[in-house]
């Protein structure tokens, strides 16, 4: 089953070539499941170890990150993708949150020098 956010078919098609895929004595996690999990982790900005099982070991997914980032990897992924979707509309998603004037350094009065007697 294929969740929301995870790579479609047609973008792994994309993908799939750009991943150097040496093998390794030990059997190696399939690359779409830990990129989805690299996904995640950076959709959801949650710590590595929190990645879930269904993608791997997180110390996979953390070193192929790194060992792509280094090779330049995520620059190949990038601008291949951005090319395929070329013509298409594309969006990137933010949020704004309003903070509290007690949040943002406003001056603080005096009941809040009361609590920050040292002593």
């Amino acid at each position: 089953m294929q969740r929301r956010y995870e790579l479609t078919d047609f973008e792994w098609s994309i993908i799939e070539p750009l991943l150097l895929n040496k093998p390794r004595g030990v059997p190696r996690v399939d690359d779409r499941r830990v990129l989805n999990g690299i996904y995640w982790r950076l959709r959801t900005g949650s710590p590595w170890a929190d990645i879930p099982e269904r993608y791997g070991p997180y110390t996979t997914c953390y070193n192929r990150f790194v060992r792509w980032a280094k090779l330049g990897v995520w620059d190949r992924i990038f601008d291949a993708v951005s090319a395929a979707y070329e013509g298409s509309e594309q969006s990137v998603d933010s949020s704004s949150i309003r903070v509290h004037q007690h949040g943002a350094n406003a001056k603080r009065g005096r009941a809040d020098r009361r609590h920050r007697r040292s002593g």
